[in-house]
C-alpha cells in the first residue's frame, strides 16, 4: 500500500486558527498585535467613509481597523478563510466580506463614497497586480497604505539616482506622494517569509504639480527606456523630433543619457518632446467666441467665453453620452486646467457651440476632439433649459454610439471611465458634488425619459 503524501500546505496554529497557508498565494500571516496596531493607524481609519482590506488573511489587522470606518469592506481569495471571516462577521451592518480576488474586483461601485482608503498586506506572489489594479488611473481610491516585500516598497518610493529606481518607481510617483514609512522584520509573520518587508503610504499626487502629457505614450516610453537599464536611452527609445541632440540639450542631458538619470519632472518634458508640446500648459482660451441667447434661445450677439462665464449670460452646449455594446456610459474626469468644474465628473463630450454652429454639428466636433473618435451621427435624448443648474446652458443631450478605447487629449481630460448606469445613479445621489452641476441635469433628465 502506497503512503499518503504529506500536504503541501501543512495545517498549523496561527494566532489561535487551524490554516494551511499556500505558497501558491504567497501567504505569510502577520502575527505581531502591536505592528497590525500600527499599520491600521497608518491610513488614518477613524471615521473613513469607505475603508478596503484585501487579503486580510487571518484578520490581524482587521480587528484594528473595524468599527473605526464608517464601511469597511475585507475581500479574501482564499476559500477557507473567507468563510471564516464571514463567520466572524455576520450580522455586522459596517463591514462586507467579498470572497474575491483583490486584483480583478470591479471598483466602480465604489465611487460613491467619495473617501475610499485601501490597507493591506499583500501578498508577495500578487501584491503586484493589486497595487496596479487600484493605483492606476482612473481609480476611486484617495489613500493607500501597503505592505510588501522591502524591495519592492523601495522601488515604488526610488527617486532619479537612488538605487532601486525604475519603471515602476517613475510610473507609480506619476500620480501618487510615496512615503516609505518603515521596514518590517520576517519573524513578525508566520510562516516567516526570506526577505524583509516594508510599508509603505500612498496620497494622490496634485495635478498640477506636474505638466500634462499623453498618459499611454509616457507610459510606452517609460518602460522602453528602462526595458534594458546599461542601454542608453539612444538605444532603446524611438527617435525624437528633431533628432537626440535636440532633446538631450531641451533637457540638458548628455545624449548618452541613460532612464535612472532623469527625474519624473525630466521624463514628463521628455513625452512632451515626443509630442511636441512645447508651450506651458494654459487652459481653456478666455477668447473664445461664443454665441449669447436670449430666454428663448434665440442669438442675440458673440462674446468671449470669459466674459460671458464671468457675467453668467445665456449660451448654447451640448452634452453626449458615449454608450457601448454593454450599456455602459463612458464618463470623462474634467483636467484639472478647466476654466470651469475642474477635476469634475462629467459626460463623455461636452462643450459650448462655436459662434453659427448647430448642436449636431457641435456633438461630432466635441466627441472628436475630446474623445479621439470618429462618430457620423448622434441622437436626441433630451433638451434642457438654460438656468443655474445647467451653468446658464441651454443644452441639448445626444446620445453616440462606440465600442473601444477613447483617446482623450490632457488639457481636456484627466482620465475617463465606462460605467453601468445604475453605478452612475447610486453615485449621483450619493455624491452631486463629484461632478459638473451640467451633467447632474442631463443625468437627470436622461433617466426620467428612460422609465
Amino acid at each position: 500500500m502506497n503512503p499518503q503524501k504529506p500536504s503541501k500546505n501543512p495545517k498549523r496554529i496561527i494566532s489561535g486558527n487551524d490554516v494551511s497557508p499556500r505558497k501558491s498565494m504567497g501567504q505569510n500571516f502577520l502575527v505581531d498585535p502591536q505592528l497590525a496596531r500600527w499599520i491600521a493607524d497608518q491610513i488614518e481609519p477613524d471615521d473613513a467613509a469607505f475603508l478596503v482590506e484585501p487579503g486580510p488573511g487571518l484578520g490581524a489587522m482587521t480587528g484594528h481597523l473595524e468599527g473605526r470606518a464608517r464601511h469597511l469592506l475585507l475581500i479574501e481569495k482564499d476559500d477557507s478563510l473567507a468563510p471564516r471571516l464571514a463567520g466572524r462577521f455576520a450580522g455586522r451592518a459596517d463591514v462586507t466580506v467579498l470572497h474575491a480576488d483583490a486584483a480583478r474586483v470591479d471598483m466602480r461601485p465604489w465611487y460613491r463614497h467619495g473617501d475610499v482608503r485601501v490597507i493591506g498586506n499583500l501578498p508577495y506572489s500578487v501584491g503586484g497586480e493589486i497595487l496596479k489594479m487600484m493605483l492606476t488611473p482612473p481609480t476611486p481610491v484617495t489613500r493607500a497604505v501597503f505592505m510588501l516585500q522591502k524591495e519592492v516598497c523601495q522601488r515604488i518610493a526610488a527617486r532619479a539616482g537612488q538605487d532601486g529606481c525604475g519603471a515602476v518607481s517613475v510610473l507609480v510617483q506619476r500620480d501618487w506622494d510615496v512615503e516609505f514609512l518603515r521596514v518590517v522584520p520576517p519573524e513578525v509573520f508566520q510562516p516567516r517569509p526570506k526577505v524583509d518587508s516594508a510599508v509603505i503610504r500612498l496620497t494622490p499626487r496634485d495635478p498640477a504639480t506636474l505638466p500634462v502629457c499623453d498618459r499611454r505614450l509616457f507610459d510606452r516610453l517609460v518602460r522602453l527606456g528602462f526595458g534594458q537599464r546599461r542601454k542608453q536611452m539612444k538605444n532603446l527609445l524611438p527617435e525624437p523630433p528633431e533628432g537626440w541632440q535636440a532633446l538631450a540639450g531641451a533637457l540638458d542631458k548628455p545624449v548618452t543619457m541613460r532612464a535612472e538619470e532623469l527625474s519624473l519632472e525630466e521624463w514628463v518634458r521628455l513625452c512632451r518632446w515626443y509630442e511636441q508640446r512645447l508651450e506651458a500648459d494654459a487652459g481653456q482660451k478666455a477668447t473664445e467666441m461664443f454665441d449669447v441667447v436670449n430666454e428663448r434661445n434665440e442669438v442675440t450677439g458673440q462674446l468671449t467665453r470669459g466674459e460671458v462665464h464671468a457675467r453668467g449670460l445665456l449660451h448654447r452646449a451640448v452634452h453626449v453620452f458615449v454608450i457601448n455594446s454593454r450599456g455602459e456610459v463612458f464618463l470623462q474626469k474634467r483636467s484639472h486646467l478647466k476654466d470651469v468644474s475642474p477635476l469634475k465628473w462629467d459626460s463623455s463630450a461636452a462643450g459650448h457651440l462655436d459662434a453659427g454652429e448647430s448642436y449636431a454639428a457641435c456633438a461630432i466636433r466635441e466627441v472628436r476632439e475630446e474623445n479621439g473618435i470618429e462618430i457620423h451621427d448622434t441622437e436626441l435624448a433630451a433638451l434642457l433649459p438654460a438656468g443655474a443648474h445647467t451653468d446658464f446652458e441651454f443644452v441639448e443631450l445626444r446620445i453616440a454610439r462606440h465600442n473601444g478605447p477613447m483617446r482623450c487629449p490632457p488639457e481636456e481630460i484627466a482620465c475617463g471611465e465606462w460605467f453601468a448606469p445604475e453605478v452612475i445613479s447610486d453615485w449621483v445621489a450619493a455624491r452631486p458634488q463629484d461632478f459638473a452641476r451640467g451633467f447632474v441635469s442631463c443625468w437627470h433628465e436622461w433617466m426620467r425619459a428612460r422609465a
